[in-house]
């Protein structure tokens, strides 16, 4: 009998697989947090026997090189894939035998990048999953443009084909088990569900419904900005990441904490929004520890700033160093207690109200002239908006606050998370903010007036 663990990390949107039999197991696609790996085998009983990269990841930082050596199992990469340590090289229709009567079979997938390879666990040489790391997701497809611009098409079709070839080779009965597409922007779209099927992907994936000329045409209309943390993490893989230090960062008390605020160094406030927005360090940052902090802090952060984090509790940190880890921020600065600790004696919080769409509406109804922050994605603004309000990105709003007209800035999102994150960016150029905490379908059932296509 096989079995099959997997390990999800919400906050980047993706998964990793623990498979094996019962002396024996291979790995797929490990975060650089390789303990929990490690744990899970242990708790199985079993031996990590491989690991298995399905493709040079350009989300996150692997785990896989130093998995590989602390266990001594044989470290599986795409023979095609440019990489700068020594591996085993797979190619298609490679197999290792896992355990007894269990073979991992190499399929050649591009299209998520040109080496992309997908595995299919065989039992009694009978497929019984495929992990398909980023070519067929769950109901979508990993994204093509990551690699090279000048790819991005050649690959689309690529990934059309590949969808093809798992349908046409494995039953319809097959779990398919992909790495991304769980909020990943590594997936070309979002789709709901959280299992799937060769079967019903054959029914619903747009891969497979298509004809290849409307897939790519879609797919590539499709497509949303790419974080531009990624750019980092491809290079890091493929150089062969250094080992993970998840010991506890060094303590930072009120004065450090002016001082790399005066020298232009990122502190992050982990706490929710409600209370940042309630009392902050006069220039930190709201990424909320909860949410996607490693997407959204690694996408606004300039690469290689210093950060200090500010929580309640030792464990909130611990937390945010492990995500941030996976994205390759490391060594963090710390403190903890609340804010009343963080500022020098005879300095006061900073803070800003929250409101609803309603309390916006009144505020509208009345005359005010206020100005209307939008900082949801493109698509989401194609989708509909206030009327008269401007749109920057999240992602875009820290290079772009001079382009914020003057005024009050009511800066809304789709959620509130976002919403946040960009109210204490704009507080800390000194503007004067009110974050939006509401559903964005709340908008026009407040009376605002919401355009749409």
């Amino acid at each position: 009998m096989f079995f099959i663990d997997t390990l999800e990390f919400e906050g980047l949107g993706n998964r990793s697989h623990l498979a094996g039999g019962p002396r024996a197991a291979v790995v797929v696609d490990p975060p650089r947090d390789i303990d929990q790996v490690i744990a899970a085998a242990a708790k199985r009983g079993v031996r990590i026997a491989y690991v298995a990269e399905t493709h040079v990841h350009n989300d996150y930082v692997t785990g896989g090189l130093e998995l590989a050596r602390v266990t001594g199992a044989s470290y599986l990469v795409p023979a095609a894939a440019h990489v700068s340590f020594a591996r085993t090289p797979v190619a298609d229709g490679d197999t290792v035998t896992v355990d007894e009567g269990l073979v991992l079979r190499a399929l050649a997938t591009p299209g998520h990048t040109p080496h992309h390879t997908s595995y299919a666990l065989e039992e009694d040489g009978r497929a019984v999953a495929v992990f398909t790391g980023g070519s067929l997701l769950i109901g979508t497809v990993g994204r093509p443009d990551l690699v090279e611009p000048r790819l991005t098409e050649e690959l689309a079709r690529a990934q059309h084909a590949s969808a093809h070839r798992l349908a046409d080779e494995l039953d319809d009965e097959v779990p398919v088990l992909p790495t991304h597409g769980f909020g990943s922007f590594c997936s070309s779209s979002q789709a709901e569900g959280d299992t799937t099927t060769i079967g019903r992907e054959r029914r619903t994936n747009d891969a497979l419904t298509l004809d290849v000329d409307t897939f790519v045409e879609r797919m590539l209309a499709g497509l949303e900005d790419v974080p531009a943390y990624y750019a980092h993490m491809g290079p890091a893989n493929a150089a062969g990441p250094e080992p993970v230090d998840l010991t506890p960062p060094r303590r930072a008390d009120a004065g450090e904490i002016a001082s790399r605020l005066a020298a232009g160094e990122w502190v992050v406030d982990l706490r929710s929004r409600v209370a940042f927005a309630e009392g902050h360090v006069a220039g930190s940052f709201n990424f909320e520890g909860e949410g996607k902090l490693a997407t959204y802090l690694a996408w606004l952060i300039p690469w290689g700033k210093p950060v200090t984090l500010l929580a309640d509790t030792p464990g909130q940190v611990a937390d945010a160093q492990r995500e941030l880890a996976r994205v390759g921020i490391d060594r963090p600065a710390a403190a903890t207690g609340g804010p009343a600790a963080w500022v020098r004696e005879g300095e006061r919080l900073a803070s800003f109200p929250r409101a609803r769409f309603a309390d916006l509406a009144e505020v509208r109804g009345r005359g005010e002239e206020v100005v209307v922050l939008d900082v949801r994605r493109d698509s989401e603004r194609a989708a509909g908006h206030v009327e008269g309000s401007v749109h920057i990105p999240v992602h875009e709003l820290h290079g772009r606050i001079g382009e914020v007209p003057s005024g009050t800035v009511w800066v809304h999102c789709a959620g509130g998370m976002r919403a946040a994150i960009a109210a204490s960016l704009l507080d800390a150029a000194g503007r004067d903010v009110v974050a939006v905490d509401d559903g964005f379908d709340a908008a026009g059932e407040a009376g605002l007036t919401v355009t749409r296509p």
